[in-house]
């Protein structure tokens, strides 16, 4: 097997939003022609504003199908305050997905997502205890030999450069979930900056870890420190011997997003340390 998904986030539909940017994302996803589309939160830039709603509707609908879709903390209101507390994500449900906890099967990979935005603060994130044991009942029903990957919007790891912790507010114990569940891979975004990296690099005492491939803004003007007004978004390869992350950005020159760096893992099922130049690449061909 060999899979490819496509990683958007933080599209923020709305005042910052960049429509040449996303015009040419619709068009460059459908040549990349993913096995699946992950968009890990931020549809809106207020999800009190219906006309931003409409417009990311019209957006997913643009892009390639499958897709896996998971809110982030904008697309909980801010204003309205009844709908923030009683119905957080009642416009998300509405415009975007009903489903929550969504879940994408393929021979030999699962993909699966939690949500992490709540009402109850402007930008933090958590990952429930709701949440967590959804995940574990769900990954608990696949063998181990399955890639499992895990979406949500908030990271686990604040990247080198971060003078403010964007973290979850409980990282330590949703680091510990996701090496108890096996998840190989964590996709989010939230803090407007790429990072590829492993829980290995925070919490020494896991089993395994887990690849963090954290994705930034694809389609606003909200970009943050070193892509500070940039936009960018991951293409993983997952096959049975190795997990690849090319790192895309936006080049106004070539009129489309260019890889920028790659990253490649050995998988847990392979059992080997050291990979052949052969398996460290990338293909960007559909």
């Amino acid at each position: 097997m060999t899979y490819r998904l496509l990683q958007i986030s933080d599209l923020h539909a709305g005042p910052p939003f960049r429509t040449p940017i996303a015009d040419a994302l619709i068009k460059q996803a459908h040549e990349i022609k993913p096995d699946l589309l992950v968009i890990s939160g931020d549809f809106v830039q207020r999800a009190d504003f219906v006309d931003q709603w409409t417009a990311a509707q019209a957006l997913r609908a643009a892009l390639p199908q499958p897709q896996l879709v998971v809110p982030g903390n904008h697309d909980v209101p801010l204003f309205n305050v009844h709908l923030r507390l009683l119905n957080p994500l009642g416009r998300y449900r509405r415009y975007i997905s009903r489903e929550l906890n969504p879940v994408f099967e393929l021979p030999g990979l699962v993909v699966v997502g939690a949500v992490t935005a709540h009402g109850l603060t402007l930008d933090g994130g958590k990952l429930s205890d709701r949440q967590a044991a959804n995940l574990r009942r769900i990954m608990g029903t696949y063998s181990n030999d399955i890639c499992k990957v895990v979406v949500w919007h908030h990271p686990v790891v604040n990247p080198p450069g971060m003078h403010k912790n964007r973290a979850l507010v409980n990282p330590d114990k949703a680091i510990q979930l996701l090496d108890e569940i096996d998840a190989e891979l964590l996709l989010c975004g939230h803090i407007h900056v790429s990072y590829v990296g492993n829980t290995l690099d925070v919490a020494r005492d896991l089993r395994q870890g887990t690849i963090v491939c954290q994705c930034g803004t694809t389609t606003s003007r909200r970009g943050y420190g070193r892509e500070h007004g940039k936009n960018s978004c991951n293409l993983i390869e997952i096959d049975e011997r190795v997990i690849r992350v090319s790192h895309l950005l936006y080049f106004e020159e070539a009129g489309r997003f260019v890889p920028v760096s790659e990253h490649s893992f050995p998988r847990r099922s392979a059992g080997i340390y050291q990979l052949p130049r052969s398996e460290r690449e990338v293909s960007l061909k559909p």
